[in-house]
């Protein structure tokens, strides 16, 4: 790795970027997460030129409208759950998708099969590999599905031990999405939104939030955001959409 702020290659295995980002330099990515989002950037994350969202979409409406990509947990409880959903399957954002991507490197996640047996019982069906009905429902609904490899869950892995992590499992699913699009969109002018580095203790979001305030502030992401001390009753927005 090149230090902190480098960036894995080829995690996509060379395959070509989606047709409309082809010949732009400087191509405007959205990441669009679940977390608090102002809706009066509806209008700028729908004027991206592509828009990227994660798991079950729930902010789309108030976070504008577009999805080219949605991004999922291919493990687990949360990946059976979307599959077995006929309103997930349904909603605006998969159907206008042309893309979904796997977060969960099968390698990585039989990897650690026996320890989360011992050290996390309770998540019996988190190492379940859903990939391959992922796979099905692409194919049958003319969609493409990618999944990330292990290559980039050992850079983030090793990206994160900067900013001490503590014992974790796995990445969180929004930090392999982050760094999925960096790797697989080098040149284009990213940004994320509602995305909140919080939720369950075997995911390290204390350094991953770390990880990426370093990125904002060397200008490798930008970020839209609340100012959280004034939520819900007032909200920031940047000055710069872009």
């Amino acid at each position: 790795m090149a230090g902190k702020t480098g960036a894995p290659a080829n995690i996509f295995g060379g395959i070509k970027p989606p047709f409309i980002l082809i010949g732009k330099e400087m191509a405007r990515i959205i990441i669009v997460g679940n977390g608090r989002i102002d809706g009066r950037f509806a209008s700028t994350i729908d004027a991206a030129d592509l828009v990227v969202r994660l798991d079950d979409c729930r902010s789309q409406g108030i976070a504008g409208t577009r999805t080219d990509i949605v991004a999922v947990r291919n493990f687990g409880q949360p990946a059976g759950s979307m599959l077995a959903s006929r309103k997930w399957q349904s909603q605006a954002a998969v159907q206008q998708a042309t893309e979904i991507w796997g977060l969960s490197d099968p390698k990585k996640f039989n990897a650690i099969r026996p320890l989360v047996a011992v050290l996390h019982p309770e998540l019996r069906d988190f190492c379940d590999d859903h990939s391959g009905e992922f796979d099905r429902l692409c194919a049958a609904t003319s969609k493409v599905f990618r999944v990330v490899d292990e290559r980039l869950h050992d850079w983030v892995d090793d990206a994160l031990r900067f900013y001490g992590p503590g014992p974790y499992l796995v990445p969180s699913s929004e930090i392999i999405l982050v760094a999925a699009v960096l790797d697989r969109f080098p040149r284009a002018n990213v940004t994320i939104i509602g995305l909140e580095h919080s939720g369950p203790a075997y995911h390290p979001f204390a350094a991953e939030r770390r990880l990426v305030d370093e990125y904002v502030a060397v200008g490798k992401l930008r970020r839209l955001e609340f100012a959280p001390h004034r939520w819900p009753k007032s909200v920031q927005v940047a000055e710069s959409h872009w």
